[in-house]
């Protein structure tokens, strides 16, 4: 499985938060699973050093990340055209491109964030059980009933 990590995820796993629950650390911590960290992602990290929100350096965040094997994703035409066919439920910029990435990937996109549900990405919550809730399905799009 394909995992592509919300900014929040990625630093709660480099820190060893109890935020991110045990099925979102055992889902990281397969090696069977490839875990994509995007480059997105540390840009919004170093943004949020340079206006004072965030203590981090991101040198040790690149490194960290080698070390766990985990792989950078740039931001890719794929990604752009993903992100024309998100609705906009919120206005998180971040976020609709971490969502967009995903999509594109084939990753489930692991987010503690609560306006996630209501777009239609593969993805588990940080703190959430062990269900993946599959691509295409959305708050506002759930899956059909069986009604035979």
């Amino acid at each position: 499985m394909r995992l592509l990590l919300d900014t929040h995820a990625l630093l709660w796993w480099l820190l060893a938060d109890p935020r991110l629950g045990q099925v979102a650390q055992d889902m990281i911590a397969d090696p069977a699973n490839d875990v994509l960290v995007s480059v997105a992602s540390l840009w919004e990290i170093q943004v949020k050093v340079r206006v004072g929100k965030l203590k981090a350096d991101l040198d040790r965040i690149l490194d960290a990340v080698r070390d766990q094997g985990f792989d950078i994703i740039g931001i890719a035409p794929a990604h752009l055209l993903a992100l024309g066919d998100l609705p906009r439920h919120h206005g998180d910029p971040w976020d609709h491109l971490l969502i967009a990435q995903a999509n594109a990937e084939g990753a489930v996109f692991v987010s503690e964030d609560r306006h996630v549900p209501a777009y239609p990405v593969a993805f588990v919550r940080c703190s959430g059980s062990a269900q993946v809730r599959p691509a295409g399905q959305s708050e506002t799009n759930p899956p059909a009933l069986d009604e035979t």
